[in-house]
């Protein structure tokens, strides 16, 4: 089995060949540097609609970069041959609202109806506050980033409603400013910080125990900083109770061939 320190250097495309054939089931944080990473939401052709409403209107937590067309499980506004069926580490398969298997090939369970909803990720940005020389906690432990549910209401759309989930990274006091400035720049992987410092002004009890991910450190002279997350529609498809729907394991990326410094979000169908 593949590591992640052996996918570091690679480009995209290499790192999707190794997650294809199944040599890789990691997370993607920090792999093929300067690419758009992707969330994933697969579910029936005759929910897309709704969901893509409820993404509209939710453009934080949801910044929309690709939908396939119905039954084509190949993204090719996102780059050459990917198959959204098996370029994904992990997958995460839903029944009537309940998690009911994760797996690393969804072949089988393909569909001439599905819908495949590409959705950016904040993975995306990190690169770039590193290259402006603002740490990265997770990265440099090696870790997935950790993930919170928070109270945070959403605008409603047809059967999908919930609660916005963000992700948190230590940030030094005095970068703050400047990494909200860097992420900004990148609207389709959630842009700026929602919120910044005490976590229960946002529902969440806390920062040690992450409802998804892992925890990281909060050193002296730093504060928590939060950005929305792309696990939200993972969460709001729970809670419609589709018969079935998929998405990738949180921290599980689609990893695209789009340039990260683009500067408009990618609305397109494949």
């Amino acid at each position: 089995m593949t590591t992640h320190s052996e996918l570091k250097d690679l480009s995209a495309a290499d790192v999707r060949r190794v997650i294809r054939a199944g040599d890789y089931r990691g997370h993607t944080a920090g792999l093929a540097a300067g690419k758009l990473q992707c969330n994933i939401a697969i579910l029936p052709e005759r929910h897309a609609l709704d969901f893509l409403r409820f993404c509209q209107r939710n453009p934080k937590p949801c910044p929309v970069v690709g939908v396939g067309d119905s039954g084509d499980p190949l993204l090719r506004t996102l780059g050459r041959d990917i198959d959204i069926r098996s370029d994904v580490p992990r997958y995460h398969v839903h029944r009537d609202g309940a998690l009911t298997d994760e797996v690393t090939d969804i072949g089988e369970l393909w569909t001439d109806d599905m819908v495949a909803v590409a959705l950016g990720c904040s993975f995306t940005f990190e690169m770039a506050l590193i290259r402006h020389g603002i740490p990265v906690r997770h990265l440099e432990a090696g870790r997935n980033v950790p993930m919170y549910r928070t109270s945070i209401a959403l605008s409603p759309a047809g059967p999908f409603r919930g609660d916005m989930v963000v992700t948190m990274r230590p940030i030094p006091a005095r970068d703050v400013a400047r990494a909200a400035t860097i992420s900004a720049r990148f609207p389709q992987a959630h842009g700026a910080p929602i919120a910044v410092g005490d976590p229960a002004a946002l529902g969440i009890p806390d920062l040690a125990t992450p409802d998804w991910g892992e925890p990281v450190e909060l050193r002296s002279g730093e504060v928590p900083v939060y950005w929305a997350c792309g696990v939200t529609p993972q969460n709001v498809l729970l809670n419609a109770r589709l018969p079935l729907c998929i998405t990738h394991a949180p921290g599980h990326m689609l990893i695209s061939d789009v340039d990260e410094e683009a500067e408009t979000t990618i609305l397109k169908t494949d």
